[in-house]
């Protein structure tokens, strides 16, 4: 595969953040020409970047069409986190086994958990407008605990294979957090995977996670059920 110039990596990584971030919805039409004028960039550069975002899964592209960012499927979503169910508890635990053997593996998730401690601390102190506008520091401090995961897991492929579902979950995470109560409590649940880890409680990292990633779920399907989105009702997805 060509290596992508400085152009088109700078138009990927605007859309996929704006895609991400839910700045384009989901079934939002993706112009070449128009997203070339917004980013001053040619149609070569912008084209490259949508085949590699249909590549992820977040843009559907056919030649001759115009694409549109993906639809979100309640059957995808479902598929998807029985996939994460399978995978990030394994690799929780593993990390605090870890851990538990070389204390140099804790050093982030000590850095994370305070962290979140001070972030808790001052969330709370917030008033409500204030703390939709600090939703970003935490989506950072979990996107912190989930890559510290990944650079920690010992499994190489284990650990790949959770890095290549990042795209698709990192869009999900806006959703999944729609009001400060799902965030405190997920605020919570963070807490308790980074105690078990620091701990060197495997079994308890691996039921943290598993818990967190139903409750992330159930968040998302009441989101995505009560919010004007592009979203498919499907069974398999």
């Amino acid at each position: 595969m060509a290596r992508a110039t400085g152009k088109s990596e700078a138009v990927y990584e605007r859309l996929k953040g704006d895609i991400e971030s839910l700045r384009l919805r989901p079934g939002a039409k993706l112009s070449e020409v128009q997203l070339g004028e917004e980013l001053g960039a040619s149609r070569t550069p912008v084209r490259e970047a949508i085949r590699r975002l249909a590549g992820e899964g977040l843009v559907d592209f056919a030649p001759g069409e115009v694409a549109r960012v993906a639809a979100i499927s309640l059957g995808g979503v479902r598929a998807l986190f029985e996939f994460r169910m399978l995978l990030e508890p394994r690799a929780a635990a593993s990390v605090a086994t870890a851990g538990a053997a070389d204390e140099r593996v804790l050093v982030p998730f000590r850095g994370l958990l305070e962290r979140l401690d001070a972030f808790d601390e001052a969330f709370r102190a917030l008033d409500a407008g204030a703390q939709a506008r600090s939703y970003q520091e935490f989506y950072d401090l979990s996107e912190g605990f989930d890559q510290a995961v990944i650079a920690a897991c010992r499994n190489p492929y284990l650990a790949r294979t959770i890095r290549d579902l990042r795209s698709q979950t990192v869009r999900l995470r806006h959703l999944s957090h729609s009001g400060p109560r799902r965030m405190l409590t997920s605020l919570e649940e963070h807490r308790a995977m980074l105690k078990a880890i620091t701990q060197g409680d495997a079994q308890a990292a691996e039921a943290g996670c598993r818990h967190h990633l139903a409750q992330t779920l159930q968040a998302l399907i009441d989101s995505l059920t009560s919010q004007d989105l592009d979203v498919r009702v499907d069974v398999t997805g």
